[in-house]
This record gives C-alpha cells, structure tokens and sequence, in this order.
C-alpha cells in the first residue's frame, strides 16, 4: 500500500515509506516529525540519474543519497521516477552516503518491490523513541531479508475441476503466498503420471496478452500453446504464477512499454526504472510441483533461467521443449532482446 513502515536494526530505529505513494501532507508530517529523510534508490536507478563517472562508483548497493537543505517531495520525485528524465538534465551534485551499515536500505528497496511500486523509498532517522501506529517489521531487519530471501512455502488454498478448450478434465488448483503477495494457480490436465517426467509450463502472467491479445510479446500464443499441447498429449501441468511484467507489476510494465516508445529496449527501460532484468521468483513453480507430487518434468519454455531455478529446487528437468510462437511485426525486437540480453533460446 506503500504506507510508512517501521524497520529496526542494531539498536536503530528508520521510519520507511514509499516514494510513489507519498503525498506532501504525508511528507510534510514525517519531515516535522523526524526531520530531513535519505534517498534510496537502486544502483541501476542511480545509473540512469547520475553521471557516468559517479555511477561508476556505486557499488552493488542500494544507493543512499543525502538530499540539499529543505528539499520538497518534487526533489526526491524526480529522481526516482523516469516520467521526470529529460535528456541531459541532472539534478546533482549529489550527495551519496556511502558509511554506515546498508541492512535498513536493502531492506527498505525489498519491501517496496514487494508492493510492485517503483524501488525508490526515504528513510526518516526515528531515533530511539518508542513509535505507535506504525507497521513494524517483527523482525531485526538482517533477519527480515534473510526470511524474505528463503524459497516460498506455498500453501495449497482450494482445488476444482474446470473444463477447457485445450482438454476437458481439468483441476484449477490455487496456491497461496504465506507472505500475502499473491496466489499463483497450477493447471492440472487429464491424469498426470507423477512417476514419469510431466509435461509442464511455467507461465508468468501477463494481462495484456493473456487477456488483452496484445502484440507487443509473445505471452498470450505461448500460452494457448502451451495448453493445446498438454491437451494433445492427454496430460500436463500449466504454472500461472502472478508475477506480471518479469515480476514488477502491471503499473511499472506500462511504464517501461511508455520508454520502449522512446527508443529504449525492454532490458534498458526496466533498468531506468531501477529493477534488475528480471525480478521473478521461479522456485515458486518449484515449490508448487513439489507440492502436487510432482519431481521429474519435460519443461517448456525457450528460457534457459528457469531450468536452472528448477534443477536447483528439487525438480528434475529431463526435456527442455521449445516453445516458439506468436513472432509478429510489432514484437520481433522485443524477442531479439530475449534472446541477445536474456538468453532465450529464440
């Protein structure tokens, strides 16, 4: 929701929150309360704001940046949102804070990718004071990152059968995130032998063009592709997990679809942005396999990463099965992209 949140770490205490979501009444109370909070953005975020030199000596961390005397929100806005880039114009110089322990600001960067809004949050000194009405992070914070970095432990929510186009016996099976980011769903057709390699799919979601018919990938075809497949074939597993746009959520996709018309590609556009490549979580599908009993699956997908999360999380990848379909006049750079900066075997 991106409200303020309260993180602890090594007898310090950080009031954290959310750039995208915060309004100046908001800002305004926290800035009387506790005075002039840090910047954090990502180090690919600080790439794209900074100079080349300075950007240069970022580590892999997040980076901290000490805002000038009686910055307003708008200051802090514009670097952490790209809708405020204009070529050639920057907002130094600027002071980057590179003392201290980083466990808070790793921690902060997490939590607001959690919430799929843009990785940028301040930081507001709190203090040893005690602080009511504020979430607290019932953890040490090194603790937290350690606990949000642990495989998930999906737990299976409901189940029913639901015909399709594809194949008639069908289970909808729906697993749960324990964490409350979301519920992912497992496709189950016909009557899966789980002593022999299933057939299987990881799909991440992808509203416009599984929903939509858009153009501009591939996500839609490789889907009711996918699903015609397994249905020919009298069995299989389809993984629908709700990670869309590479795991970034539906607002920050559209945002880099908005850079894309200004020359960048998919890769250069989420990392303006301040995310990695791809932000998924593949053991995801891993821990739902597992859980339907499944251990041995010929795997479709032109994307090497998830055989490797897959062999590293108990599932045995006996086949990787091409999957290559929906090429059109409009997606053909965004697949070259996949294949020269992400690999996929296109």
């Amino acid at each position: 929701m991106g409200l303020p949140c309260l993180l602890r770490h090594a007898e310090k205490q950080y009031v954290a929150v959310a750039i995208e979501t915060l309004d100046p009444a908001r800002f305004d109370a926290l800035m009387a309360r506790f005075g002039t909070p840090e910047l954090v953005i990502t180090p690919r975020r600080a790439a794209t704001v900074m100079t080349a030199a300075a950007a240069s000596n970022i580590a892999e961390q997040p980076v901290r940046i000490r805002p000038p005397e009686n910055a307003e929100l708008g200051w802090y806005t514009r670097l952490a949102d790209t809708q405020f880039d204009k070529p050639g114009a920057l907002l130094g110089p600027l002071h980057v804070v590179r003392q201290g322990d980083d466990t808070i600001p790793r921690l902060a960067v997490q939590l607001v990718k959690m919430g799929e809004l843009l990785p940028a949050a301040l930081l507001f000194d709190a203090g040893g004071d005690p602080l009511h009405g504020l979430s607290l992070i019932p953890l040490e914070a090194h603790v937290a990152l350690q606990h949000l970095a642990h495989a998930p432990a999906l737990a299976p929510v409901a189940a029913a059968s639901l015909p399709l186009e594809a194949h008639d016996t069908t289970q909808l099976h729906v697993f749960r995130d324990p964490n409350g980011r979301a519920e992912h769903y497992a496709i189950e057709i016909g009557y899966p032998d789980r002593s022999k390699p299933v057939l299987s799919r990881l799909h991440s979601a992808c509203f416009t063009g599984d929903v939509l018919g858009s153009l501009k990938c591939d996500c839609g075809p490789q889907l009711q592709a996918a699903l015609a497949q397994m249905g020919a074939e009298g069995s299989g597993v389809l993984l629908y997990l709700n990670q869309e746009g590479r795991g970034i959520g539906l607002a920050n996709k559209m945002r880099v679809y908005d850079l894309q018309s200004q020359g960048f590609d998919t890769v250069e556009a989420n990392h303006r942005l301040g995310f990695e490549d791809d932000e998924r979580d593949f053991r995801v599908g891993a821990s739902m396999l597992r859980t339907l009993g499944f251990h041995n699956v010929r795997l479709l997908t032109n994307n090497p990463a998830k055989v490797g999360v897959f062999a590293a999380n108990g599932i045995t990848i006996t086949e990787q099965v091409p999957l290559r379909v929906g090429r059109n006049v409009h997606n053909q750079n965004y697949l070259s992209v996949k294949a020269l900066k992400s690999g996929h075997l296109l």
